[in-house]
Parts: structure tokens; C-alpha cells; sequence
């Protein structure tokens, strides 16, 4: 018996019933949910405004982004425009009709057409060489790491701003596994912001993958094609070519893809997926502090499968990448209570709680889209009746489809009312949004095209109205 056959075998059946619903009432909600999206960016805009005006605390000059008006074309707009019409035009059709696996790497090439073309935007060096070489990114301290275990121990030592020699703002921000990617790359030849930037980009690309095998193991093959053009098309492509939290996204995607095969057992060893998912996860807590909460969406995967038994393998491989950061002298608690100290230093103290801990979610809305905005509303209609059925085990496929979105606005949630994520949340909360966006598969195929065409045609305004920065 081949892996495919196994995998067939054992995976969660296809849910067989009714399609979405699409009566005039339905239609109407999701009308009135991707409205109130709008106009909760339209006033976080207008508000900002007024504040950023008034007295300059939201440090943004673009509100609610990190961004500046700059209305421009590049040579990356022809292909990005190419690369949005082909997937609106043709993307459901071959999500529907391709083989899996050729599915997939069809998935990762669009998903990297997109964000590449999108960086092109803006030019090869103004948009990819240069973005991870300024005084705020990981590029700058290359030349701190020629002795690693050194730079490892003194690490703490120059995250607040004070002592000679702190760390930009993105190399404090960030645990050392993060730097140390970049290190890596520069020690086999690979150094400069052109190398590091398409890191990013390929990398990026492939979260999309990852997602899609999460939801063929979850809720079956049938809904993972429905999400797939929405995740190649996703809006927040616009931030991930190039910054590292691209990167970040795509390690903890794949982390929870490999616990999502190895508690639903699709995978020819769960054992060694399971330990995979951990390694990836303890590796995450060490790109970002705020990855941490992709353990929410573990326990999700764990819930939906109803199962712990992957549970010893992945906190066995967890412990291997924090052990040995601990030993070459990092220490993680220590560098993210100095990170707090950091971040109220700098805009992190002016930036008013009171406005972004809303505005915030304004972000996210730019960077998921109003589709994803309106399939929000029907998991969040479908949840209660989603939450009963789990004890008896007779959730259905979208049913474990919106569970798995809301849990990852959950973590979103969580990160947002944390108080550490005023601002720039369009970039950062990037490794949550990318599990939101398959919850557009739940709403109905009539009017698919559009809907990707308005997500497609969100990320080009955006792109060429404003420069982001990222």
C-alpha cells in the first residue's frame, strides 16, 4: 500500500452534505460582515488621523499602517497584475482538477509569484536587496556573530537601549534564532539582502502549503482545495516579500502541518512528524517571543483530532532548541522581560493602548481581506453547534474548518490585548493571519472569482498607494 493510499484511508471523511448556504439572508450577513471590516478600517483611519495630527503618538504616518502615502507603479506591476488575474481567472478551477502534490508545489510557486511580484513593485533593490539591510534589521549585526557562542551570552546585554552597542530594534526585539538564520546564510556563501530577502520570500511562499496539508488532514481534501486560491491570493503578501516574519509564519505553519498529520495519523510515521512539530515549534519560540502562542493552534489541531498521543513526541522535540540555547548561555525568560523594558523605550510607550488595541484588528483586516472578514462570520455562526459536536466526535468538515480559524483568531486576541503589538500588526501577526484565510471556503462557490479578485485588487492598492516600508 502506497503513503497515499494510507493516507486515504485514514483521513477524516469528506463532508458529503449541503454546500454553504446562499439564501438572500446569508448573503446579505456576509454583505454586512465584509461592510463593518470596511468600516472599521475607514475609522481607524479617520481617527488615527486626528491623533497622529494632534499630538504624533501613533509614530505611524499612514494610520493604522506603518506607512507613508507614495502613489506608484514599478516593474513589478505587470506581473503582479498577471499573476492576480490568473489565479481569479483560473485558481478554483485547478484547485479543483490538479492532483494533490502537483496541487501543492502549484500552490507554492503562485504564492511566491504573488509576494515576489509584489516586492517588485517597489524594485529589486528598494524592494528586496535593500529591506533587510537598515539600521532596524538583522543584517547589520552579521559581523557581532563571528564568535556565536560570545554574541549568545552577551546577548541580553545590549537589548536595552542605554549600554553601548544595543541591538537594532529588530535583533532585540526578536530571540536569537532569528539573527542567527541570517548568520547562517551569510557562513555558506549566502550573505546580503538580495539572498536574504528571496529566503524570506521562498520560504513565505511555502505557508501556504503548509496550511493546506493542515486542512487535508483536519477536514479533508474537499475544503483544502476550496481555500487553496485564497491563500496563494492572500493580501498579506504585501508584507511578507520581505520580512522576516514571512519566514516566522512559515516555520510555525509547518509545525502545526506536521502536528495536524501526526494526530490525525495520515502520516507514514506520526511519531517522527509528531517530533518534527515540536522542533519546529521550540525553534519558533526562538524567532519571535509572540510565536508562542501558536501553541494555541497545536491544541486546536490536538482537540479537532481528538487525541494527545502526539503530544509526548512533540514536547520531546520542544525541548531540543530552547535546551540548547540554554546551554550556550541564552537565556529566553531573561531577554523578553529586558525585550518589555525595550519595547516602552521606544514607540512602544507613546503608542496609545487605548487606540491600537482596536485599530489593531483594522490591520488585520487589510492584511486578511473583506472575504476572509465574511467567512469569520459564518465560523463564528457555526462555533456553538461546532463546540457541541466535539464531545460526541461528529464535527463536520467545515465545522473543524472554523474551529481551527477561530482558534487562530484567538491567538490574535490574546496578542493583541498583550499590549506588546501597537502597531505594525499587518506584518507581525502574519504566522496567525495566514490560518485565517481558508475560512473563505466556507462560503458559498457562487461568487468565488470575485471575492479572490477583491482580495487581489486590496493588496495591489495597497502596494502601489503607499509605501509600506516592509
Amino acid at each position: 500500500m502506497t503513503t497515499e493510499e494510507r493516507s486515504d484511508r485514514i483521513r477524516p471523511p469528506e463532508e458529503t452534505g449541503p454546500a454553504p448556504a446562499d439564501g438572500p439572508a446569508d448573503r446579505r450577513a456576509d454583505l454586512t460582515a465584509a461592510a463593518a471590516g470596511a468600516l472599521l478600517v475607514a475609522v481607524a483611519i479617520a481617527v488615527g488621523w486626528v491623533i497622529q495630527e494632534g499630538d504624533g503618538s501613533l509614530q505611524v504616518h499612514w494610520p493604522p499602517l506603518l506607512a507613508s502615502w507614495d502613489p506608484h507603479v514599478g516593474p513589478g506591476t505587470p506581473a503582479a497584475v498577471a499573476v492576480a488575474v490568473a489565479v481569479v481567472v483560473h485558481g478554483p478551477q485547478l484547485a479543483a482538477r490538479l492532483p494533490w502534490r502537483r496541487l501543492l508545489l502549484t500552490c507554492w510557486t503562485g504564492s511566491v509569484a504573488w509576494i515576489l511580484s509584489l516586492a517588485l513593485i517597489e524594485g529589486w533593490y528598494r524592494g528586496i536587496a535593500r529591506r533587510l539591510t537598515t539600521k532596524h534589521e538583522y543584517l547589520r549585526v552579521i559581523d557581532r556573530f563571528d564568535d556565536i557562542g560570545a554574541a549568545l551570552r552577551g546577548f541580553t546585554d545590549h537589548i536595552v537601549i542605554g549600554p553601548p552597542g544595543n541591538w537594532p530594534a529588530h535583533v532585540a526585539g526578536h530571540p536569537p534564532g532569528a539573527t542567527l538564520t541570517f548568520v547562517g546564510l551569510d557562513r555558506v556563501g549566502l550573505g546580503g539582502g538580495a539572498w536574504a530577502g528571496m529566503w524570506c520570500i521562498v520560504l513565505g511562499g511555502s505557508a501556504a502549503v503548509a496550511v493546506m496539508v493542515a486542512l487535508r488532514a483536519l477536514t479533508g481534501e474537499h475544503l483544502a482545495r476550496r481555500a487553496a486560491p485564497f491563500l496563494v491570493l492572500a493580501p498579506f503578501a504585501v508584507w511578507t516579500g520581505t520580512s522576516a516574519d514571512g519566514y516566522f509564519a512559515a516555520v510555525a505553519a509547518w509545525s502545526v502541518a506536521l502536528l495536524a498529520l501526526a494526530a490525525t495519523r495520515t502520516a507514514r510515521h506520526p511519531a517522527a512528524a509528531a517530533l518534527g512539530s515540536g522542533l519546529l515549534f521550540g525553534f519558533t519560540c526562538y524567532l519571535s517571543y509572540g510565536l508562542t502562542l501558536i501553541a494555541v493552534l497545536a491544541a486546536a489541531v490536538l482537540v479537532l483530532a481528538r487525541t494527545a498521543r502526539p503530544l509526548g513526541p512533540f514536547l520531546l522535540g520542544a525541548l531540543v532548541v530552547p535546551v540548547a540555547f540554554t546551554l550556550a548561555g541564552f537565556d529566553w525568560w531573561e531577554a523578553y522581560h529586558l525585550l518589555v523594558e525595550r519595547y516602552y523605550q521606544g514607540a512602544g510607550g507613546t503608542r496609545p493602548y487605548s487606540y491600537w488595541v482596536w485599530a489593531n484588528l483594522a490591520c488585520t483586516t487589510l492584511a486578511a481581506g473583506l472575504a476572509t472578514v465574511a467567512g469569520l462570520r459564518r465560523a463564528a455562526v457555526s462555533a456553538p453547534a461546532a463546540v457541541r459536536a466535539l464531545r460526541p466526535g461528529t464535527t463536520t468538515a467545515s465545522q473543524r474548518l472554523a474551529l481551527l480559524t477561530l482558534a487562530a483568531l484567538l491567538a490574535i486576541a490574546a496578542a493583541d490585548l498583550s499590549g506588546m503589538s501597537k502597531a505594525e500588526t499587518e506584518r507581525i501577526w502574519q504566522p496567525f493571519v495566514v490560518w485565517l484565510m481558508p475560512v473563505a471556503a466556507l462560503l458559498p462557490d457562487i461568487g468565488t472569482r470575485r471575492r479572490l479578485a477583491a482580495q487581489a485588487v486590496l493588496a495591489l492598492l495597497v502596494n502601489h498607494l503607499l509605501w509600506t516600508g516592509w
